[in-house]
């Protein structure tokens, strides 16, 4: 049975215990519970954590009517009813209500149902499989303990920075209303979703961004056209530009950004999005010999290394292979499954880079989309990271526009597809496609990726027409010539 408090003294013994209750956590708990392992799960927040309550789910909740009405505006017979400004309150009440207005009483009942056992407070390490609540209550591990504590938003070392009290991607989702003037700093997927959500919302957003382009870690296009977008919403960016100094003079009002060129900006609020920390300071990794506040490196069971008995998991955010809620509960079906293994002796498949105890995805195979107007989505390799992996590659472009689908789902449809193609092999490294809807497109790449699907193969995988997925037609026909 679930529990919020103390628990009797027979109930001190787990075979796992489980720090951190997102999705990564729960995941996990739930696999090595189906495995007939018996589990608890300590939580100091909410249980569904960050994804649920100020990620993932209320950024999308935001975004969707922003998206609706963007692409209705496209649509023949819908074009005037849709061009009126959003109802930011519905939109916010709509926002509370995807986050069970910040209570976990029903994700607590799930654990419940399963028969995991929950334990609220601050859970620390107390050397080797053990771990305590606040300072009292004791836990010790049969086999393993798993941090899935997650990242949280960082801020950077820019004097008046945290006097000023800026928002993070917490308060960027959770804000109870809109801002007049929002500054927004980093060009990452928090930044560009955020200044997508609130300028449509009614915010005068301007997005200061270090770099030359938005959205980085995806292949260049990707930032090109969505700035575009975001420009002809109004948003003002702002590339190549450091912020120097910040200034609040009361709390609440407004906040004056002073950047490197010399250039002042006054906003009602300023969002750092700038870069996640593993939430690892406080949970006593020095009691057994690792640095507090650090990433944790596993391997590809997720295994902490280093730490002697091999007892210790770091899953999800906190091992920095893939900061994603679906990478992390893809983690913890891996870690489980591996925890579970062990425990009874079982061999781990440690040959098998698609096996079920090794997380191979996390290197070859991340998809993510990014929901903004028009939506990135991509999986694997980009053309740069293939070619720095030393792959011989070929890339395939194409424009989504040109598609049948494209041109039905929306008037002025711009978007882009491109492949990588390891050419040794003659499978796909990587895919990316911009445009809207996208996101749903997706997952054919990730299988195609995942699986290394020969090209060959993949001819015979014909598209619906008319569908935006004829693009892979298109991108097969150019790849062959």
């Amino acid at each position: 049975m679930a529990a919020t408090g103390a628990t009797k003294a027979a109930d001190e013994a787990y075979d796992v215990i489980v720090l951190g209750a997102g999705p990564t956590g729960e995941n996990l708990a739930d696999r090595a519970h189906a495995a007939g392992l018996s589990a608890v799960v300590v939580e100091s927040e909410l249980v569904g954590g960050e994804c649920s309550y100020w990620a993932c789910m209320p950024s999308k909740a935001l975004l969707r009517p922003v998206t609706a009405r963007s692409e209705a505006r496209r649509v023949p017979g819908l074009k005037d009813a849709a061009d009126v400004a959003l109802d930011a309150p519905a939109v916010l009440a709509h926002r509370d209500a995807f986050t069970s207005y910040w209570k976990d009483d029903g994700q607590v009942r799930w654990l419940d149902s399963l028969g995991i056992d929950l334990v609220r407070g601050q859970g620390r390490l107390a050397g080797p499989r053990r771990v305590v609540v606040d300072g009292g209550r004791v836990l010790t591990a049969r086999h393993a303990v798993a941090v899935c504590t997650g990242s949280r938003a960082v801020l950077p070392g820019v004097p008046g920075l945290a006097e000023a009290r800026p928002w993070t991607s917490r308060d960027a989702t959770s804000a109870k209303s809109v801002p007049g003037r929002l500054v927004v700093v980093g060009g990452g997927v928090v930044g560009v979703e955020m200044a997508t959500a609130w300028r449509a919302l009614g915010a005068s957003v301007t997005l200061l961004v270090r770099g030359d382009g938005l959205l980085p870690r995806m292949e260049p296009f990707a930032g090109h056209l969505v700035a575009e977008s975001l420009a002809e919403a109004g948003v003002f960016l702002r590339t190549g530009v450091e912020v120097r100094e910040v200034r609040r003079e009361a709390p609440g009002g407004p906040v004056t950004v002073l950047l490197d060129s010399g250039d002042e900006i006054v906003a009602d609020e300023l969002l750092i999005a700038t870069g996640r920390a593993p939430r690892t300071e406080d949970i006593g990794l020095d009691t057994v010999g690792l640095e507090p506040g650090s990433w944790l490196d596993v391997d590809d069971s997720c295994r902490v290394t280093g730490v002697t008995g091999g007892w210790l998991y770091g899953v999800g955010d906190v091992n920095h292979r893939a900061l994603l809620t679906h990478q992390g509960k893809y983690q913890a079906r891996i870690a489980g499954a591996a925890i579970a293994a062990r425990a009874r002796g079982v061999p781990i498949l440690e040959s098998d880079r698609w096996g079920a105890h090794a997380a191979t995805a996390d290197t070859l195979a991340v998809p993510q989309v990014v929901f903004s107007d028009p939506e990135a989505a991509s999986v694997g390799l980009t053309a740069a990271a293939a070619e720095k992996a030393g792959h011989r590659t070929r890339v395939v472009d194409q424009d989504l526009a040109s598609v049948a689908g494209a041109s039905l789902y929306a008037d002025g449809y711009r978007g882009r597809a491109r492949m990588v193609v390891d050419l040794d092999r003659e499978v796909l490294l990587g895919a990316t496609f911009v445009g809207a809807g996208v996101g749903e497109l997706l997952h054919s790449a990730t299988v195609a990726v995942a699986g290394e699907v020969p090209i060959e193969r993949l001819w015979h995988a014909v598209p619906s027409y008319p569908t935006i997925s004829e693009v892979w037609l298109r991108l097969l026909e150019a790849y062959r010539g």
